[in-house]
């Protein structure tokens, strides 16, 4: 073998063994595909400021899973003729506290320690707005009963009207493991999303003069209050639903690290270090479940389908209770805060805010949306446990 001949095999070979080389085989344009809803979705992030902390690592993840050959989330093999073990992927391992169920509850502490109860304390009435932009998650679970999915599968679905991502992965370690990486990719997605997707129906079901309400300042809450509200719900909520106390106790736990004001150490460690961590970690590891393969097919985007109808009926269903709402109390609840049920915190309070700016300037509805915001967090952990609490009639169902 001459030079020449030698140096082509060489060149050969090494083209053939990079990334590129696949986009040019069969079904090679899904990768690019991919690649391209991923630099869509970094734009959004970063250009468009679309809730960055959550749309930019899951973008990035799902570049990292759509380069032919980085192999990230491959998972751990033994090689049939040697016996021996050939190591997963990075991902593969990080991705192993989502499939456990160990960074939804390690994500809740964090929330709990960075949220203020206080508004939902203040103002009670806001439980039924959470209540009712729960209402997504169970239209959902019907429409996906109606074509063709399990009940445990459609259980996974309509919780992603929940806006809540941590639930939505906990959900489906219990009752749905295969679909993991499609529910978790589309509640992460629709979280991410939540300002492009709730402002238009906001203003569809409300008039101007609706949006444009001001609501009295909420009254003073005690610190009493604020302490004994965490422990109250814990015990409450986990003996009514005992397969929620994940969530509920890890909640509640960071809110009283918060509200007891002599764990100042580790409310800030919980609500910032370890909640921006496993936020990482929990991001990249989502995207990274979207792989041209898995991703573009029917099922998946069905799914997707119907997680934005339990999204956008979810916010439907708490504007609407907020217009009853408006109707009853003469005009003192502004309706917009009903979208904030979903339990995308603080996000979709912020939304509320941004739609009732718009409208009034001197509007200052964030902390009335917060109530209804974290109602909806509470909430959709109950509903989570009333799915898992009929976990073995849903069994009996599809059998």
């Amino acid at each position: 073998m001459n030079f020449f001949s030698l140096f082509s095999d060489v060149i050969s070979k090494f083209c053939q063994s990079t990334g590129f080389a696949a986009f040019f085989q069969p079904g090679g344009y899904k990768f690019a595909i991919m690649i391209v809803v991923s630099l869509i979705f970094m734009y959004l992030a970063v250009y468009k400021n679309y809730e960055p902390l959550l749309l930019l690592p899951i973008s990035f993840g799902m570049l990292l899973a759509n380069l032919p050959g980085a192999n990230l989330m491959l998972p751990e093999m033994t090689d049939p003729a040697t016996g021996e073990l050939a190591r997963g992927g990075l991902l593969h391992y990080l991705y192993i506290g989502d499939e456990y169920g160990i960074f939804p509850p390690l994500i809740f502490l964090g929330v709990g320690a960075m949220t203020d109860f206080g508004p939902l304390i203040a103002n009670p009435r806001s439980i039924l707005l959470g209540a009712a932009a729960q209402v997504g998650i169970f239209l959902a679970f019907l429409g996906a009963l109606a074509i063709g999915f399990t009940p445990l599968e459609a259980a996974c679905i309509g919780i992603i009207g929940g806006a809540d991502g941590p639930t939505s992965i906990f959900l489906t370690t219990k009752l749905a493991p295969h679909m993991l990486a499609t529910i978790a990719l589309a509640a992460y997605s629709y979280m991410s999303l939540v300002p492009i997707i709730q402002p238009p129906i906001m203003r569809l079901l409300t008039t101007k003069k609706e949006r444009a309400i001001k609501m009295e300042q909420l009254r003073p809450v005690s610190k009493a209050e604020k302490v004994v509200f965490p422990v109250a719900v814990t015990i409450l909520v986990i003996l009514l639903l005992p397969d929620c106390a994940p969530l509920v106790s890890m909640l509640m736990l960071g809110n009283l690290f918060r509200e007891s004001m002599v764990t100042e150490k580790l409310a800030k460690a919980a609500s910032e270090y370890m909640m921006y961590i496993i936020t990482i970690f929990i991001g990249v590891t989502v995207g990274a479940t979207a792989a041209a393969d898995t991703f573009l097919n029917a099922k998946t985007l069905g799914v997707l389908a119907l997680g934005l109808v339990a999204f956008s009926s979810a916010t439907a269903g708490g504007v609407l209770l907020g217009k009853l709402m408006c109707v009853l109390t003469k005009g003192k609840i502004n309706p917009l805060i009903g979208a904030a049920g979903v339990s995308a915190v603080p996000m979709a309070a912020r939304v509320a805010q941004k739609v009732g700016a718009e409208e009034n300037p001197s509007n200052y509805l964030l902390m009335h949306a917060m109530g209804p915001n974290v109602a909806g967090v509470i909430g959709s952990a109950v509903a989570a446990g009333v799915f898992l609490s009929l976990k073995t009639f849903f069994e009996s169902m599809a059998r």
